[in-house]
């Protein structure tokens, strides 16, 4: 597996990250790491944590999987945060000095599920604040562009406060203790019907193979179709990642997924940045 960048991430990919909130970037992960990821993603799916819960299940039992924070169960994905290039990745695109890594998110579609993704930003949901974010994205097999989550290019430049969607909500097995989100009172305006005229908003998402990756802002709003053919199914194991800028932020109107008892846990505050054995700096290496 190879370690380091397969290659320089370039200088326009890097505007185009600031500019858009959101950059494709092929075969930046080999079939090991790839192959890797099926067998952490297996474990997890068998042995679930806490925090899983099913987003959607149709009338036909098409599921739609879900699953938070699990890296530390699972020592395949921990040989991916720590030894992948997905840190440098990160850190190249983000101009940072430093890269820690803040949580993984798996997401888990059977064939031919139709179940689409509302559309969102990520930052009001997390338990931070700052510009300095990345997600990557990762499908673990081949997925049409029509079927992966789809972003509104430039959408993370903007202050606007949306009033947003409580995935809470999508718990169709009823389980107790999900972590819930109320935007009403603090947002200035909805969300726009985004679905209605995608080219107005000039929605953009990808086709894409194994081994290729898409990294967004957490300001950037994104969602989509995820509609699947019969004979189609989506893995995706997404790492978030955060730079120089970001600190801890508690939100009155929740958070989901909700780190603030194990942030308060290990003696993270308000307004400090992340640390600890729980969201490690990972790049530059030691």
């Amino acid at each position: 597996m190879n370690i380091e960048l397969p290659r320089e991430i370039t200088q326009e990919e890097i505007e185009t990250y600031h500019r858009d909130g959101v950059v494709l970037l092929e075969g930046m992960f080999d079939d090991g790491w790839i192959e890797l990821l099926k067998q952490g993603l297996h474990i997890n799916c068998e042995k679930p944590t806490r925090r899983a819960r099913t987003w959607d299940r149709d009338s036909q039992n098409r599921t739609m999987f879900w699953d938070s924070q699990a890296w530390r169960g699972i020592k395949e994905y921990q040989q991916f945060i720590f030894h992948s290039p997905a840190a440098q990745l990160a850190g190249k695109l983000l101009r940072s000095k430093e890269i820690n890594f803040f949580f993984d998110a798996v997401f888990v579609r059977s064939p031919g599920a139709q179940f689409s993704t509302p559309w969102h930003q990520d930052e009001p949901y997390w338990s931070i604040e700052g510009y300095d974010t990345c997600t990557i994205w990762m499908p673990l097999v081949p997925v049409k562009k029509e079927s992966a989550l789809a972003y509104v290019p430039g959408s993370h430049l903007s202050s606007q406060v949306f009033d947003q969607y409580n995935f809470g909500d999508l718990n169709p097995d009823g389980k107790t203790d999900v972590d819930q989100v109320n935007f009403s009172g603090i947002a200035e305006e909805s969300i726009p019907d985004i679905d209605e005229n995608p080219e107005r908003y000039g929605v953009v998402s990808w086709d894409m193979e194994p081994g290729d990756c898409i990294a967004f802002n957490s300001r950037i709003l994104h969602g989509g179709s995820g509609k699947l053919a019969e004979d189609q199914d989506l893995r995706v194991f997404t790492s978030k990642w955060v730079g120089d800028d970001v600190r801890i932020k508690f939100r009155e109107c929740g958070m989901d997924p909700d780190h603030s008892d194990i942030m308060t846990q290990y003696g993270l505050k308000p307004g400090e940045r992340l640390g600890t054995e729980l969201y490690p700096r990972v790049w530059p290496k030691s």
